[in-house]
């Protein structure tokens, strides 16, 4: 039988696999096809496996292989045979290409059944943007609940390191239940390993409720074991702990006490009675129970976890924006970053052109280019993106704004210093460091030496150039000294790096901007790569919101101001008065839902977002590129620099004309038609529906 020929397969693999982690892998047990099969040989192959504490501990490890891994690095469905998620599968397409940071020209799959509208629940591979099936969610459930069920059989471990395999066990459960609840809401609860020889299976959907507290049942068992931190990281690396699942739980409670499920209505009309997709009321005490769940975890952490601070790396006697851009793009890349909570990686390093790692050979507007070249396969970063980055100086950019003062006389307009006290016009700044709020200063100002770029002086949110190429910046970051090095990135229309893509809105920089995160250029070639699941500033984020949910609007901004602080950013109450965050809730939710954007890019955060706060607002809205102009002697001149006329190009280009253009390329259904609420939750499998244990479909499907 083919679960016999399957289980018997991957016993093979743990006897042979080695105990690295993220690189162990088995073969596909599916929930949908075999999951309640009888499980022919499965007794002898259990037997097996628990009689050794070797086999044991390489069976825990292909569990951990079976986490969410939120990079696409799979390039051919061939690999789907193998012990890919769908996820994986780079033809899919990540959901930040669904929300208001980025658009696309590929044809990815949710390009297709997402952005134009034809999504069904008769649906296949590469159709939704989380499978239900293939992504190897129920094979991580099975194989946990054998591994608890059957640990007390293996001899010579200790009661302290089976406690320690089981609560692993109930945090992999809970995360990948969790990948599911944020896509479907609440479904069956799984709570043991079905034998196969069931004679009849009833699976009815949890509700909301439910399945909340069984996940955070889980949690919470397993956070009555584990170890504050990893006591060897260097050989642990990835395994959950205690700081980890305590996170997760915050996380958790955020996502359930959002407006998509805790409401006085349901988000779609008609489905007042179905409490698998929300609460059934609106409860403050919701907000409470996450606000909790965060107080815990800050109150537990003893600095172990800490944001990545940034350093006086070129001795200047302040800290530069390159050296707080240096601190951002640590903390989420390093492996043993403090503020990592939890993390999975598939590979070891960021290995360009191998054919089985191809984000990096995707996704690059600069490896790739060749100075203006036709990639098209690449996610590209919104005007409106850029422009929810704030100045360094703290306050919020807005582009009527710095339009407006382009036109004034610059000795009229304040001029910023970015030395460490932020402080304007100081009598000792270096006038290569300041900056005023024009269109011109929105990504830099450039020193040149002769005719040449000498500085860049960064003059937005550090955070910003580590989201997507700007105009101007330099190619390389150094990880030691955090030297920004290389050609500056030409992005206007005509530009070494961008040609004409800006205008054809295709290829390399064809918003106007390039991605960077998790891609950096060259900077991130043979690194070792990981998925950041749960990250500190994250927490403090998700802390702020549970505050102002529940009225603390003073200690939410502290919080808020804590992950400024470390790109170097002064508060956020007192950057934007305009805004009166410490009393108007609603603004101050909207600053921090900007804030997450800005630093989770990438990181699925923007998407779930706008689910859970149900802003179809914002998914209707058009979104835009930047056509940047060279203005030479006051005409536009569509030509490079770095690659033009060595004699004829003159200086370096400091002056220019910005042009936001309506994006064209791949308009979204949502923009003409509305946004159906049906969208927030995707549909199941009409094949699943259709096997009668008692899932319910999502409503509008």
């Amino acid at each position: 039988m083919k679960r016999k020929k399957n289980i018997l397969k991957t016993f093979a693999f743990l006897i042979s696999a080695t105990a690295a982690v993220n690189t162990a892998c088995v073969d596909e047990i599916e929930f949908g096809n075999s999951f309640l099969e009888k499980a022919s040989g499965g007794d002898v192959t259990s037997d097996t496996v628990f009689s050794s504490v070797t086999y044991v501990t390489q069976y825990l490890n292909t569990l951990y292989s079976m986490q969410y891994y939120g990079i696409p690095y799979c390039n051919t469905y061939s690999q789907q045979s193998a012990p890919y998620q769908e996820s994986n599968d780079i033809y899919v397409g990540k959901t930040c290409m669904l929300t208001d940071c980025y658009v696309t020209t590929y044809g990815f799959g949710l390009k297709t059944s997402y952005l134009q509208g034809t999504h069904t629940s008769n649906y296949g591979n590469r159709a939704d943007k989380f499978h239900y099936i293939n992504n190897r969610v129920w094979s991580a459930v099975r194989y946990a609940y054998l591994l608890m069920e059957r640990i007390d059989e293996v001899p010579n471990m200790s009661d302290e390191t089976k406690a320690s395999y089981v609560a692993q066990a109930k945090c992999i459960v809970a995360s990948r239940c969790f990948d599911v609840f944020r896509h479907y809401g609440a479904v069956p609860i799984i709570d043991h390993a079905f034998t196969g020889s069931e004679s009849t299976v009833e699976l009815p959907r949890a509700t909301v409720a439910e399945y909340v507290d069984y996940l955070t049942g889980l949690l919470d068992d397993a956070i009555k074991v584990l170890p504050w931190q990893l006591s060897n990281p260097s050989a642990d690396l990835g395994h959950w702990t205690k700081a980890g699942a305590m996170a997760l739980k915050c996380k958790i409670l955020q996502f359930a006490a959002s407006p998509l499920f805790n409401s006085e209505q349901p988000y779609y009309p008609g489905a007042t009675d179905n409490l698998s997709v929300w609460y059934g009321n609106y409860d403050q005490q919701r907000w409470a129970d996450c606000l909790k769940a965060c107080e815990e975890f800050f109150a537990a952490n003893d600095g172990s976890y800490y944001l990545w601070p940034a350093a006086d790396n070129s001795n200047a006697g302040y800290i530069r924006p390159e050296d707080y851009r240096l601190a951002y793009r640590n903390g989420y890349s390093q492996l043993e970053s403090p503020e990592v909570l939890h993390s999975v990686r598939h590979f070891t390093t960021d290995a360009y052109k191998s054919g089985y790692y191809v984000w990096h050979q995707w996704m690059s507007p600069t490896v790739d280019s060749n100075g203006g070249g036709v990639i098209n396969r690449a996610y590209y970063p919104t005007q409106e993106y850029a422009e929810m980055f704030p100045w360094a100086d703290g306050r919020n950019f807005d582009w009527d704004e710095a339009e407006q003062n382009g036109d004034k006389d610059a000795a009229a307009l304040t001029v910023y210093t970015t030395d460490k006290n932020m402080t304007a016009n100081p009598a000792s700044a270096d006038a290569k460091t300041q900056y005023s709020h024009t269109l011109d200063h929105m990504f830099g100002k450039m020193t040149l030496k002769g005719k040449s770029p000498s500085y860049y002086n960064l003059t937005r949110d550090p955070r910003l150039y580590e989201e997507m190429w700007c105009n101007g910046m330099p190619y390389t970051l150094d990880w030691t000294t955090g030297n920004m090095s290389g050609t500056n990135i030409e992005t206007w229309v005509g530009g070494t790096h961008s040609a004409q893509t800006p205008v054809l809105q295709q290829g390399t920089f064809a918003t106007g901007y390039g991605l960077m995160k998790w891609v950096m250029g060259d900077d991130y070639l043979r690194l070792p790569t990981q998925w950041v699941t749960l990250r500190l500033s994250d927490i403090y984020l998700t802390y702020a919101e549970a505050l102002a949910q529940t009225g603390n609007l003073a200690k939410a901004c502290e919080q808020i101001n804590i992950v400024r602080a470390r790109v170097g950013l002064p508060g956020i109450a007192e950057s934007n008065p305009q805004l009166n965050l410490l009393s108007d809730k609603d603004a101050l939710i909207e600053e921090i839902l900007r804030e997450r954007a800005c630093e989770l890019g990438m990181e699925d955060s923007r998407f779930f977002d706008l689910i859970r706060y149900k802003r179809a607002d914002i998914f209707e809205k058009k979104l835009h590129a930047l056509c940047i102009y060279w203005l030479k002697n006051g005409q536009r001149n569509e030509s490079a620099w770095y690659n033009g006329n060595k004699i004829l190009r003159g200086y370096y280009p400091t002056e220019f004309e910005y042009e936001k253009v309506e994006w064209s390329q791949s308009p979204r259904s949502w923009w003409t038609d509305g946004f159906d609420p049906k969208w927030y939750l995707s549909p199941f499998p009409i094949t699943e529906i259709n096997k009668g244990y008692g899932l319910v479909q999502n409503p509008g499907w």
